[in-house]
């Protein structure tokens, strides 16, 4: 079910986001999310809707040292394409490396790096989005890292900084410009906000207007209207959508909608909700066997039911859902003719995590420079 939107793009309002040799129409990408954009996810939210669709974030040590999880992890099903993979690191040796494999062994088509993510377990590290304060640092990782890709393009995902008071992400986007970084996306907050408040679209905007390559907008896109907004207040190259999509994949179909000038947004009732989430199931059923897959899949139930009128009974066996089987005869107890809850479309999805103190190596903001990586950086696996 489709119902009338109030915002969508005017005839020729945007152009086509190009990443190195690749042409991206809706200028879309699918966020990398850790434990959620594997295979399945990615090829659910495709059916939807076009764009770029980028896996979870693989730990470039893990890939060097072959580790077997992290193989798993680096599979993309038939039809994807360009295939883009996440890579993290903060070593400038092993990320080449890692790169290496990916260009020479043909794994993807694009490779993506993380200056972004905020959780303790990376930033106390010097990863993520702790990282871009040590300017020298970055700069060595992504001369290597685009050295060693040659013409498959690298990207890089950041956040505006550690806190408000350490902002690195104009210094950190001019590097990545002189670097031959093909584009980067922006995250609004900062490393201490983690996902609180509101993204700051203003830093996009001086982003955008302080480099020549692409720069792509993340942050707070609930519904399709949220991206026309942001590339017309920001004049951002394209919108990265991360928990907008939880629970809601079809919100790609929307963007489509919304790039190509049509005021349209999805409004399923349950028991489109209902088939969507079995589509998901079998996704995952057929790529990692019915056991493993519907252990990863009770996670999104909660996503997908937010807002319906559902019984705490109802949701708590879905919770704990087994076997495809059991999922069919649970997703018949719900009422398919419930209407679509709107008020849940603008609000925040999967991670909430208020402002916090951000975890850093000792001493790491004394200086900007740094000669060498930190001692015992790197992390040994990869994904959620």
């Amino acid at each position: 079910m489709t119902v009338a939107d109030t915002s969508a793009a005017r005839p020729g309002e945007f152009r086509l986001l190009r990443v190195g040799p690749y042409q991206v129409w809706p200028p879309v990408v699918l966020a990398p999310m850790a434990g959620i954009t594997n295979a399945p996810f990615r090829v659910l939210c495709r059916e939807y809707g076009a764009g770029l669709y980028v896996s979870e974030m693989i730990t470039s040590r893990a890939l060097v040292e072959r580790d077997e999880k992290t193989l798993s992890l680096i599979r993309f099903a038939p039809g994807e394409h360009p295939r883009s993979l996440q890579l993290y690191g903060v070593d400038p040796a092993t990320v080449a490396d890692a790169v290496k494999i990916v260009v020479g062994e043909g794994l993807a088509d694009h490779v993506d790096l993380n200056f972004g993510c905020p959780v303790p377990k990376v930033t106390r590290r010097g990863g993520g989005a702790a990282l871009p304060y040590k300017r020298n640092l970055l700069r060595d990782i992504l001369r290597a890292a685009v050295r060693a890709a040659g013409d498959v393009p690298v990207t890089v995902k950041m956040r505006k900084g550690i806190d408000e008071d350490h902002l690195t992400y104009l210094d950190a986007g001019r590097i990545a410009q002189d670097e031959g970084v093909a584009a980067v996306a922006l995250h609004g907050r900062t490393a201490a906000q983690m996902y609180d408040g509101r993204a700051d679209w203003s830093a996009i905007a001086r982003l955008k207007e302080a480099l020549d390559i692409p720069v792509l907008g993340n942050g707070d896109i609930w519904q399709a209207s949220d991206a026309i907004r942001m590339m017309r207040q920001t004049g951002c190259d394209g919108v990265v959508v991360g928990r907008g999509c939880l629970g809601r994949p079809w919100l790609f179909r929307d963007l489509a909608f919304a790039f190509a000038g049509r005021a349209e947004t999805t409004a399923p009732r349950l028991g489109e909700v209902a088939a969507t989430m079995r589509r998901h199931a079998e996704l995952l059923a057929a790529w990692m066997g019915e056991v493993r897959a519907m252990r990863d899949f009770r996670k999104h139930v909660s996503w997908y039911l937010k807002g319906f009128v559902v019984g705490n009974d109802l949701r708590a066996r879905m919770g704990m859902v087994s076997t495809l089987a059991e999922l069919d005869a649970l997703l018949g107890e719900l009422d398919p003719d419930q209407p679509w809850p709107a008020a849940v479309a603008v609000q925040p999805r999967g991670r909430q995590t208020g402002s916090r103190r951000v975890h850093l190596p000792a001493g790491w903001l004394d200086s900007p420079e740094v000669e060498a990586p930190p001692t015992e950086a790197e992390l040994a696996h990869s994904g959620g």
